[in-house]
């Protein structure tokens, strides 16, 4: 447990959702509350209850699990929250609509963060309102701790650190590379989605943001070389085969991006970084590139129309607090391959990670991610040079957060590339 004299370590806020109770299991079922302080967080005590009393069925150790009560659109509740807990880790979305108190609570109470967000118009407010204010209070609220980003941003990082250690210079270019992947989405995750297209409808800012590659990089530094995620089928050069557009590549590359600003441009001032998915060699690479990139522009479409975007929220997507089954989530993984190329002291070079784990991507590994990050957070096992801030896995965290993934059973690797 920590030496804080606040009475809890951690407080999963949001411990009812799908994202959330997952969370609060992982952390009662890797820790004792010996080793862990840790709380429930939210508006029902009594679904809060229940996540208790599941957590006390399958877990011997856990003869309590302490609840906070509080409301995403209360501040008082949020700041009292925040005042008595080390580490805040929340699930609660979309964070358009209530993310932006809770943040406000922590920095006011000296209280570090974390969340699961993939919406980079909501960062982007949060940077502008309120990176300062986390540097002045040495809070440090990161963001993008699940799927979005820590295996694009801990893996650039991987190679990055990897390349000035052995060939004393920064990788020029790092490509992201969807290598495997397999789970399920939840109503949480779609309804954040169809938030930020909404944003985007009636703030130019939203759109602005959606548009700039750069939209994350601090106030005066939002240009550069890339020209943002790709939207066509492409062979690519690196690896000789064909790659269609990630869907997660608008949020990863402006995380990354960010990471190598708030790093005082550790990554070069030139520095580039793209992702995409593997589709294969062969025409059917290419056939299958051209259809997954023709279905995500048709997606995108119709969630750019508001009648379209209604109709899919109403309809098709499952509710909020709706979750992929049992079996998608017991089936899921993913592997994450990232590339970096350079010329360092002995010429160029070429180095590769592998990020992935034997998980559904986007809640029992997010779960964890998330997790680990409060762990970092919470034991102060960081490797940056930012004391607070609005910051990201990489530059707020660090190679901690990678050696402890390594320790539960994630793929971490790094070295030369082959060939």
């Amino acid at each position: 447990m920590s030496e804080s004299d606040r009475d809890h370590d951690i407080v999963v806020w949001g411990a009812t959702g799908v994202a959330g109770r997952l969370l609060a299991e992982y952390l009662a079922g890797q820790y004792t509350p010996d080793e862990l302080a840790l709380a429930l967080g939210g508006r029902d005590e009594e679904r809060l209850g229940s996540v208790g009393a599941d957590i006390r069925e399958t877990t011997d150790a856990w003869a309590e699990v302490p609840i906070v009560l509080g409301d995403a659109t209360d501040p008082e509740s949020l700041r009292a929250l925040a005042a008595e807990t080390d580490v805040v880790a929340t699930t609660v979305g979309p964070y358009t609509n209530y993310g932006s108190p809770l943040v406000e609570a922590c920095i006011e109470t000296g209280t570090d963060y974390c969340d699961l967000t993939g919406e980079i118009n909501w960062i982007r407010e949060v940077v502008d309102e309120y990176h300062n204010d986390a540097v002045a209070a040495e809070a440090r609220i990161i963001n993008s701790c699940g799927f979005d980003s820590v295996p694009a941003d801990m893996g650039t990082l991987l190679v990055q650190s990897y390349a000035a250690a052995e060939h004393g210079a920064p990788c020029e270019e790092v490509r992201i590379y969807v290598d495997d992947a397999s789970g399920g989405v939840s109503g949480g995750t779609l309804a954040s989605f169809a938030e930020l297209f909404e944003a985007a409808s009636e703030d130019p800012v939203a759109r602005e943001t959606l548009r700039n590659p750069y939209s994350l990089a601090p106030p005066g530094e939002r240009e550069g070389v890339d020209r943002g995620a790709r939207r066509l089928a492409r062979k690519d050069r690196w690896r000789s085969e064909w790659t269609a557009p990630s869907p997660m590549a608008a949020v990863n590359e402006r995380v990354v991006r960010r990471s190598n600003a708030l790093l005082d441009y550790r990554y070069g001032r030139e520095f580039r970084c793209s992702e995409v998915i593997p589709t294969g060699r062969s025409l059917g690479g290419a056939a299958s590139a051209s259809l997954v990139a023709g279905g995500i522009g048709l997606f995108t479409g119709a969630m750019s129309v508001s009648p379209l975007r209604s109709l899919l929220s109403d309809v098709v997507f499952p509710d909020p607090g709706e979750g992929p089954s049992e079996q998608q989530m017991e089936n899921g993984y993913f592997l994450v391959s990232v590339l970096g190329r350079g010329t360092g002291d002995d010429g160029e070079f070429t180095v590769q990670a592998e990020f992935g784990v034997d998980l559904d991507p986007g809640y029992g590994a997010t779960a964890r991610m998330l997790g680990e990050s409060a762990m970092c957070l919470l034991r102060d096992e960081i490797d940056s040079p930012l004391e607070g801030g609005v910051l990201t896995p990489a530059s707020g965290i660090g190679m901690p957060l990678a050696e402890r993934l390594r320790d539960i059973g994630f793929t971490a690797t790094v070295g030369e590339a082959d060939g």
